[in-house]
């Protein structure tokens, strides 16, 4: 990042004098280019993939219903949130979620004649899930939140190899607080790992300690709410998927045609 050639990277700049006590004082004010440095800093802490990093809301394409559904849902869940950082800690956030109406895990255990048909007829991937939701965490970032993008797999991998480091646990604490402390969290293909009793805790306790502060979870999955349940957990999964009666509901089964197979 280039340095500002009114601060020098400071991000301050002269504002004015005052005289105390005969002792002539300076003082300065925050530079225009602090606010822009800010959103860089979040937007680099936020881990944002590098195939989304063109993701936006006026770039995802509404070629179906399903596709328009999913992007309205999407611009109302965004005109309702919280609009500042104080009034997220202080009313918390409905989480916002993308999810299979079949699972992958129950499209693996049908028979092998049906499993074509029933994936074609209800496919859940390349449908846009991610970029929609990345266009969300990069216009949160600009309205001052703190956002943390995962992956499911490289997330819980890398959490478990922390685990086992010999560091006294300094590396998965600082990780399992980055995840429990941002604004928001946003969840790829939540699921998608290989399921284990270790695995299964650090859901429950993400998703549980967030659930506590309502601090929201930006989510997709592959699995249906049956089967998603399988590979988190129930405690977990019932506390992710929660329909609270005093707020509108943003989790929605999706389905549609595979572009990426289009082409």
């Amino acid at each position: 990042m280039d340095k500002c050639p009114l601060c020098r990277g400071t991000e301050f700049v002269f504002s004015h004098y005052e005289e105390k006590n005969g002792i002539k004082y300076e003082y300065e004010k925050p530079c225009s280019c602090r606010e822009k440095n800010a959103w860089a800093r979040r937007f680099k802490n936020a881990l944002i993939p590098e195939e989304f990093k063109n993701a936006k809301l006026d770039n995802y394409e509404q070629k179906t219903k399903m596709q328009q559904a999913m992007y309205a849902l999407t611009m109302e869940y965004l005109k309702s949130f919280p609009k500042n950082r104080k009034q997220l800690d202080e009313d918390g956030a409905p989480n916002f979620g993308f999810i299979a109406t079949i699972g992958e895990q129950r499209l693996r255990q049908l028979p092998a004649d049906q499993r074509t048909e029933i994936k074609y007829k209800h496919n859940n991937f390349g449908i846009g899930k991610t970029h929609l939701q990345i266009a969300v965490a990069k216009q949160l970032i600009k309205n001052g939140f703190s956002v943390l993008v995962v992956s499911d797999v490289s997330f819980m991998d890398e959490m478990m190899n922390a685990k086992r480091m010999s560091d006294e646990g300094e590396m998965y604490n600082s990780m399992l607080n980055t995840a429990l402390s941002v604004d928001v969290l946003v969840w790829d293909d939540i699921g998608k790992a290989k399921p284990t009793e270790a695995k299964e805790g650090l859901y429950y306790n993400i998703i549980n300690e967030r659930y506590k502060k309502r601090k929201p979870i930006i989510f997709n999955s592959n699995e249906d709410k049956s089967t998603l349940a399988d590979r988190i957990g129930y405690a977990a999964n019932s506390r992710l998927l929660e329909k609270r009666e005093d707020e509108q509901y943003y989790v929605v089964d999706t389905e549609g045609v595979d572009y990426r197979l289009k082409g």
